[in-house]
Protein backbone atom coordinates (compact mmCIF):
# COMPACT_ATOMS: atom_id res chain seq x y z
CA UNK A 1 0.00 0.00 0.00
CA UNK A 2 1.25 3.46 -0.93
CA UNK A 3 1.75 6.03 1.28
CA UNK A 4 -0.90 9.01 0.68
CA UNK A 5 0.40 10.93 -2.38
CA UNK A 6 -0.60 14.15 -4.45
CA UNK A 7 -1.79 13.70 -7.49
CA UNK A 8 -2.26 16.10 -10.94
CA UNK A 9 -4.23 14.41 -13.39
CA UNK A 10 -5.24 15.79 -16.61
CA UNK A 11 -8.08 14.39 -19.53
CA UNK A 12 -10.33 13.60 -16.06
CA UNK A 13 -13.35 13.81 -18.02
CA UNK A 14 -13.31 10.23 -19.13
CA UNK A 15 -11.28 7.03 -19.88
CA UNK A 16 -8.20 6.41 -18.26
CA UNK A 17 -7.89 9.77 -16.81
CA UNK A 18 -11.43 9.46 -14.84
CA UNK A 19 -10.65 6.10 -13.56
CA UNK A 20 -7.38 7.01 -12.75
CA UNK A 21 -9.13 9.89 -10.49
CA UNK A 22 -12.18 7.42 -9.07
CA UNK A 23 -8.96 4.91 -7.86
CA UNK A 24 -6.44 7.39 -6.42
CA UNK A 25 -8.91 8.91 -3.99
CA UNK A 26 -10.96 5.81 -3.13
CA UNK A 27 -6.67 4.63 -2.21
CA UNK A 28 -6.35 8.17 0.17
CA UNK A 29 -4.45 9.89 -2.19
CA UNK A 30 -5.52 14.06 -2.70
CA UNK A 31 -6.26 14.33 -6.76
CA UNK A 32 -6.41 17.73 -8.44
CA UNK A 33 -8.53 16.22 -11.67
CA UNK A 34 -8.36 18.62 -15.24
CA UNK A 35 -10.05 18.30 -18.45
CA UNK A 36 -10.99 21.08 -20.86
CA UNK A 37 -14.11 19.65 -21.04
CA UNK A 38 -14.83 20.76 -16.87
CA UNK A 39 -18.69 20.09 -16.63
CA UNK A 40 -18.93 16.53 -16.87
CA UNK A 41 -15.73 16.30 -14.77
CA UNK A 42 -17.60 17.90 -11.81
CA UNK A 43 -20.83 15.79 -12.69
CA UNK A 44 -19.10 12.54 -12.52
CA UNK A 45 -16.95 13.81 -9.15
CA UNK A 46 -20.61 14.70 -7.78
CA UNK A 47 -22.16 11.30 -8.58
CA UNK A 48 -19.08 9.21 -7.12
CA UNK A 49 -19.52 11.52 -4.02
CA UNK A 50 -15.51 12.46 -4.25
CA UNK A 51 -14.10 13.90 -1.00
CA UNK A 52 -13.99 17.51 -1.57
CA UNK A 53 -11.03 17.97 1.29
CA UNK A 54 -9.21 15.52 -1.35
CA UNK A 55 -10.54 15.98 -4.55
CA UNK A 56 -10.11 19.50 -6.75
CA UNK A 57 -11.78 19.70 -10.06
CA UNK A 58 -10.32 22.39 -12.56
CA UNK A 59 -10.91 23.19 -16.06
CA UNK A 60 -7.33 23.15 -18.03
CA UNK A 61 -6.89 23.17 -21.92
CA UNK A 62 -3.58 21.25 -21.96
CA UNK A 63 -2.35 23.24 -25.45
CA UNK A 64 -1.91 26.43 -23.29
CA UNK A 65 1.21 26.85 -21.72
CA UNK A 66 -0.23 29.76 -19.87
CA UNK A 67 -3.31 27.92 -18.07
CA UNK A 68 -0.96 25.17 -17.21
CA UNK A 69 1.01 27.92 -15.40
CA UNK A 70 -1.79 29.21 -13.45
CA UNK A 71 -3.67 25.39 -13.02
CA UNK A 72 -0.42 23.63 -11.95
CA UNK A 73 0.36 26.49 -10.01
CA UNK A 74 -2.91 26.56 -7.70
CA UNK A 75 -2.50 22.69 -7.64
CA UNK A 76 0.70 22.81 -6.30
CA UNK A 77 -0.82 25.33 -3.62
CA UNK A 78 -3.90 23.73 -2.90
CA UNK A 79 -2.07 20.73 -1.79
CA UNK A 80 0.68 21.71 -0.61
CA UNK A 81 3.12 20.30 -3.26
CA UNK A 82 2.81 17.55 -6.41
CA UNK A 83 4.45 14.35 -5.92
CA UNK A 84 2.81 12.73 -8.78
CA UNK A 85 2.05 14.05 -12.41
CA UNK A 86 -0.20 12.14 -14.41
CA UNK A 87 -0.07 13.10 -18.24
CA UNK A 88 -3.13 11.05 -19.81
CA UNK A 89 -5.39 13.56 -21.88
CA UNK A 90 -5.38 13.15 -26.12
CA UNK A 91 -6.86 13.21 -29.13
CA UNK A 92 -6.84 10.74 -31.80
CA UNK A 93 -8.66 11.19 -35.07
CA UNK A 94 -8.14 8.38 -37.47
CA UNK A 95 -7.03 9.15 -41.19
CA UNK A 96 -4.86 8.25 -43.83
CA UNK A 97 -2.29 10.93 -44.30
CA UNK A 98 -3.23 12.39 -48.08
CA UNK A 99 -6.39 13.45 -46.78
CA UNK A 100 -5.20 14.47 -43.34
CA UNK A 101 -6.65 18.35 -41.88
CA UNK A 102 -4.28 20.91 -41.56
CA UNK A 103 -6.13 21.55 -38.79
CA UNK A 104 -5.92 17.65 -37.44
CA UNK A 105 -2.54 17.81 -37.81
CA UNK A 106 -2.20 20.85 -35.02
CA UNK A 107 -4.67 18.82 -32.59
CA UNK A 108 -3.19 16.01 -32.56
CA UNK A 109 0.77 17.46 -32.09
CA UNK A 110 -0.85 20.42 -30.02
CA UNK A 111 -2.76 17.78 -27.67
CA UNK A 112 -0.77 14.55 -27.43
CA UNK A 113 2.81 16.02 -27.81
CA UNK A 114 2.97 19.78 -26.57
CA UNK A 115 0.32 19.30 -24.02
CA UNK A 116 2.77 16.72 -22.54
CA UNK A 117 5.80 18.72 -23.18
CA UNK A 118 4.27 21.45 -21.56
CA UNK A 119 3.00 19.42 -18.58
CA UNK A 120 6.47 17.78 -18.29
CA UNK A 121 8.32 21.12 -18.04
CA UNK A 122 6.09 22.73 -15.34
CA UNK A 123 5.94 19.63 -13.51
CA UNK A 124 9.24 19.12 -13.28
CA UNK A 125 10.60 22.74 -12.40
CA UNK A 126 8.21 22.21 -9.36
CA UNK A 127 9.90 19.10 -8.40
CA UNK A 128 12.79 19.58 -9.13
CA UNK A 129 13.05 22.84 -6.45
CA UNK A 130 11.45 20.19 -4.46
CA UNK A 131 13.85 17.32 -5.17
CA UNK A 132 11.41 14.96 -5.68
CA UNK A 133 8.87 13.74 -7.56
CA UNK A 134 7.15 11.49 -10.40
CA UNK A 135 6.06 12.06 -13.79
CA UNK A 136 3.85 9.64 -15.51
CA UNK A 137 3.38 9.88 -19.42
CA UNK A 138 0.86 8.01 -21.01
CA UNK A 139 1.92 7.74 -24.82
CA UNK A 140 0.42 4.41 -26.86
CA UNK A 141 2.21 1.13 -28.38
CA UNK A 142 1.43 3.32 -31.50
CA UNK A 143 4.51 5.08 -30.10
CA UNK A 144 6.53 2.15 -30.18
CA UNK A 145 5.44 1.01 -33.85
CA UNK A 146 3.82 3.21 -36.91
CA UNK A 147 -0.05 1.98 -37.38
CA UNK A 148 -1.09 2.77 -41.02
CA UNK A 149 -4.67 4.30 -40.69
CA UNK A 150 -3.60 6.63 -37.54
CA UNK A 151 -0.42 7.85 -38.64
CA UNK A 152 -0.86 11.80 -37.15
CA UNK A 153 -1.62 9.85 -33.64
CA UNK A 154 1.16 7.38 -33.85
CA UNK A 155 3.51 10.34 -34.78
CA UNK A 156 2.16 12.66 -31.92
CA UNK A 157 2.83 9.84 -29.63
CA UNK A 158 6.41 8.81 -31.08
CA UNK A 159 6.97 12.14 -30.06
CA UNK A 160 5.74 11.23 -26.48
CA UNK A 161 8.14 8.58 -26.13
CA UNK A 162 11.03 10.03 -27.90
CA UNK A 163 10.54 13.04 -25.41
CA UNK A 164 9.59 11.58 -22.28
CA UNK A 165 12.42 8.65 -22.51
CA UNK A 166 14.80 11.83 -23.07
CA UNK A 167 13.50 14.10 -20.32
CA UNK A 168 13.37 11.15 -17.78
CA UNK A 169 17.29 11.07 -18.53
CA UNK A 170 17.91 14.97 -17.73
CA UNK A 171 15.67 14.80 -14.26
CA UNK A 172 17.05 11.16 -12.55
CA UNK A 173 19.65 13.04 -11.46
CA UNK A 174 17.62 15.80 -10.24
CA UNK A 175 15.56 13.23 -8.17
CA UNK A 176 12.71 12.99 -10.20
CA UNK A 177 11.71 10.15 -11.88
CA UNK A 178 9.79 10.02 -15.52
CA UNK A 179 8.06 6.83 -16.81
CA UNK A 180 6.08 6.90 -20.50
CA UNK A 181 3.57 4.28 -20.29
CA UNK A 182 1.98 2.62 -23.71
CA UNK A 183 -1.26 0.60 -23.98
CA UNK A 184 -2.68 -0.68 -26.75
CA UNK A 185 -6.31 0.00 -27.31
CA UNK A 186 -8.35 0.82 -24.41
CA UNK A 187 -11.92 1.01 -23.57
CA UNK A 188 -12.64 4.36 -23.52
CA UNK A 189 -14.54 6.85 -25.73
CA UNK A 190 -11.91 7.41 -27.89
CA UNK A 191 -11.82 3.98 -29.44
CA UNK A 192 -15.28 4.19 -29.69
CA UNK A 193 -14.77 6.64 -31.99
CA UNK A 194 -12.49 4.61 -34.14
CA UNK A 195 -15.51 1.81 -34.76
CA UNK A 196 -16.61 3.44 -37.74
CA UNK A 197 -13.67 4.35 -39.46
CA UNK A 198 -12.09 1.39 -41.50
CA UNK A 199 -8.50 3.35 -41.37
CA UNK A 200 -8.57 2.67 -37.69
CA UNK A 201 -9.45 -1.88 -38.20
CA UNK A 202 -5.21 -2.42 -37.07
CA UNK A 203 -6.52 -0.83 -33.68
CA UNK A 204 -8.56 -3.72 -33.14
CA UNK A 205 -6.33 -6.61 -33.85
CA UNK A 206 -4.88 -6.98 -30.34
CA UNK A 207 -6.41 -10.71 -28.84
CA UNK A 208 -8.17 -8.28 -26.45
CA UNK A 209 -9.11 -4.83 -25.64
CA UNK A 210 -7.70 -3.03 -22.40
CA UNK A 211 -10.02 -1.50 -20.03
CA UNK A 212 -9.14 2.06 -18.12
CA UNK A 213 -8.74 -0.43 -14.75
CA UNK A 214 -6.31 -2.75 -16.50
CA UNK A 215 -3.82 0.30 -17.22
CA UNK A 216 -4.40 2.02 -13.77
CA UNK A 217 -4.00 -1.04 -12.35
CA UNK A 218 -0.46 -1.57 -14.20
CA UNK A 219 0.56 2.63 -12.90
CA UNK A 220 -0.70 1.80 -9.05
CA UNK A 221 0.95 -1.99 -9.16
CA UNK A 222 3.89 -1.52 -11.13
CA UNK A 223 4.64 2.06 -12.51
CA UNK A 224 4.19 4.10 -8.64
CA UNK A 225 6.11 1.71 -6.45
CA UNK A 226 8.96 0.84 -9.63
CA UNK A 227 9.28 3.40 -11.33
CA UNK A 228 10.09 2.17 -14.52
CA UNK A 229 11.23 3.98 -17.83
CA UNK A 230 8.96 2.32 -19.64
CA UNK A 231 5.63 0.61 -19.50
CA UNK A 232 4.06 -1.24 -22.36
CA UNK A 233 0.72 -3.18 -22.22
CA UNK A 234 0.30 -6.32 -22.77
CA UNK A 235 3.62 -7.11 -23.12
CA UNK A 236 2.89 -9.61 -25.85
CA UNK A 237 1.90 -7.02 -28.25
CA UNK A 238 4.33 -4.75 -27.26
CA UNK A 239 6.99 -7.40 -28.47
CA UNK A 240 4.89 -6.87 -31.60
CA UNK A 241 5.11 -3.86 -32.16
CA UNK A 242 9.03 -3.89 -31.63
CA UNK A 243 9.40 -6.14 -34.12
CA UNK A 244 7.50 -4.26 -36.59
CA UNK A 245 9.76 -0.70 -35.50
CA UNK A 246 13.02 -2.69 -36.36
CA UNK A 247 12.05 -4.71 -38.99
CA UNK A 248 9.34 -2.34 -40.69
CA UNK A 249 8.93 -4.82 -44.16
CA UNK A 250 7.66 -7.77 -42.19
CA UNK A 251 4.16 -5.25 -42.00
CA UNK A 252 3.88 -6.05 -45.56
CA UNK A 253 2.72 -9.46 -44.90
CA UNK A 254 1.26 -9.16 -41.59
CA UNK A 255 -0.76 -5.94 -41.96
CA UNK A 256 -3.44 -7.99 -44.11
CA UNK A 257 -4.21 -10.72 -41.26
CA UNK A 258 -4.37 -8.30 -38.98
CA UNK A 259 -6.78 -5.48 -40.58
CA UNK A 260 -8.92 -8.81 -41.05
CA UNK A 261 -8.83 -9.48 -37.10
CA UNK A 262 -9.45 -5.81 -36.83
CA UNK A 263 -12.38 -5.31 -39.23
CA UNK A 264 -14.31 -8.32 -37.97
CA UNK A 265 -13.51 -7.24 -34.12
CA UNK A 266 -15.39 -3.50 -35.48
CA UNK A 267 -18.11 -5.61 -36.82
CA UNK A 268 -18.85 -7.17 -34.00
CA UNK A 269 -18.65 -4.20 -31.89
CA UNK A 270 -21.05 -2.28 -33.95
CA UNK A 271 -23.73 -5.37 -34.04
CA UNK A 272 -23.35 -6.49 -37.34
CA UNK A 273 -22.60 -9.67 -38.69
CA UNK A 274 -18.90 -10.60 -39.76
Amino acid sequence: MLAPQRFFITGCASGIGRHAADVLLAAGHTVFATDVRLEPLQDFAAAREWPVQRAHCRGLDVRDPVAWEAVFGEAARVMGGVDVMLNVAGYLKPGYCLEADPLEVDRHFDINTKGVVHGTRIAAQHMVARGRGHIINVASLASLAPVPGIALYSASKYAVRAFSLAAAQELRPRGVALTVVCPDAVRTPMLDLQLHYGEAELTFSGSRLLTPDDVVRAIVDDVLPRRPLLLALPRSRAWLARIADLFPRTSHWIEPLLRRIGRNRQRRMRGEPN
